[in-house]
């Protein structure tokens, strides 16, 4: 069995196990690559680790660090309370609001799971309140933060856009977003029209208000500047974003607006652990012909004209169980350029865009990060059992939708 086979293999292995385990599978894919490249591919261990992206490890720290002294003094809570309050008890208008400002905020930096850690709880207690659809939040609050997450200040955004950097597409950041907004966007409010969301418009409920949101203090003014600082140094100025958002990371502690050391411990260490490791993996196989092999088994049932519908509805089946950002985008983004040339033709950016559609559009499943912290906001457990259903059920439907979106859009 040569290198390229076992690789595979290895690489397989991985993505099952995020599937159906807990365990994080970037100690176990640094694993493969050392145990596969050292000793049965008799490289280096310096070739081995030079796969690691330290670039993209700086910058993901950089940006969580960040974002997470901002959850930690509190400054993106009491956001969330001001703008809240805007509905005034509009029952109807409350999901659309929850879907914008998750959209908002997760496009400015935390990214759609630390969004959605945010404000899931609020928005699932503002449904119950207000005798809201639990289903129907969950769908527009989740789809919200899903919507922002390809922004290049966000997590996924940075590490898409550094996969898709590295096979020659560049300069799609703002596109990345735009395509997964406007997908998301779309199969959300399909979503509210379907499920009854319009009707809530005829009523309105003082419920739907909720508690008094106090001003914002020192430290939150300090990180609002801080932030709005960030983003006009990398618009504008055109500066590294993992190295301005380290500079406003130590601005904060140095001003002594957070507690550096609670925000630290706070950070998504887990998926910084998981990126980085399945993509010492990938590296691997770029150099034993593994990606070549790989590309094979997806152009087997592919065509050039069905290649976007086909690689949208896997991603999206395999992030139903798994890390979208940690496994399945780092697994399937290198493979682009060898599946064009095994398809005889195709356009590489619309099969990334499928690629990172598909594989976004089930994150609202209760299997996924996003589904889970919605369905942790109900209290009643027969309540919650059939959210579970109906958000699985949502979830693997999005594979299909993904697949649809993807064959009518990127062509």
């Amino acid at each position: 069995m040569n290198l390229a086979v076992i690789s595979v293999i290895a690489l397989l292995i991985a993505i099952a196990l995020s599937c159906f385990t807990q365990l994080n599978v970037g100690v176990l894919a640094i694993v493969f690559a050392w145990i596969i490249g050292v000793y049965l591919g008799g490289m280096p261990v310096k070739t081995v680790a030079g796969g690691f992206p330290a670039d993209l490890f700086l910058t993901l720290a950089g940006v969580t660090l960040l974002f997470s002294q901002a959850q930690v003094n509190g400054t993106l809570g009491s956001i969330a309370k001001h703008l809240v309050r805007l509905c005034r008890g509009n029952a109807g208008l409350l999901p659309v609001m929850f879907f914008c400002f998750a959209s908002a905020l997760a496009t400015i930096g935390p990214g759609n799971i630390a969004t959605a850690a945010l404000l899931a709880p609020a928005a699932m207690a503002a449904a119950r309140r207000t005798n809201i659809s639990p289903f129907l939040m969950a769908i527009m609050v989740g789809n919200g933060a899903n919507s922002g997450s390809l922004s290049p200040f966000a997590p996924t955004g940075i590490i898409v856009n550094g996969l898709m950097d590295r096979i020659g597409l560049r300069g799609y950041e703002w596109t990345n977003w735009w395509n997964n907004f406007a997908a998301h966007a779309a199969l959300a409010f399909a979503g509210y029209l379907l499920f009854g969301g319009w009707k809530l418009f005829a009523r309105k409920s003082s419920a739907a208000e909720p508690e008094e949101a106090e001003p914002f203090q020192r430290n939150q003014w300090i990180t609002i500047a801080v932030i709005a600082g960030l983003v006009l140094a990398v618009v504008v100025g055109k500066a590294n974003i993992g190295m301005a958002a380290f500079a406003g990371a130590a601005l904060l502690a140095v001003l002594k607006a957070c507690d550096d050391g609670e925000a630290i411990r706070k950070m998504p260490w887990n998926t910084l652990v998981m990126v980085c490791g399945v993509t010492v993996l990938i590296s691997l196989l770029e150099k034993t012909q593994g990606i070549e092999l790989f590309a094979s088994l997806i152009a087997r049932i592919s065509t050039p004209g069905t290649a976007t519908a086909v690689v949208a509805f896997v991603t999206g089946l395999v992030s139903v169980y798994s890390s979208t950002s940690g496994v399945v985008l780092p697994a399937f983004l290198p493979v682009i350029p060898s599946l064009i040339e095994k398809l005889g033709g195709g356009d590489a950016f619309a099969i990334a865009s499928a690629m990172n559609v598909g594989g976004h559009l089930v994150d609202v499943s209760p299997l996924s990060t996003i589904g889970a912290l919605c369905l942790a906001g109900v209290t009643d457990p027969q309540e919650a059992r059939n959210l579970f259903l109906k958000l699985m059920a949502w979830g693997l439907s999005m594979s299909v939708a993904g697949a649809g979106f993807s064959y009518v859009f990127f062509r």
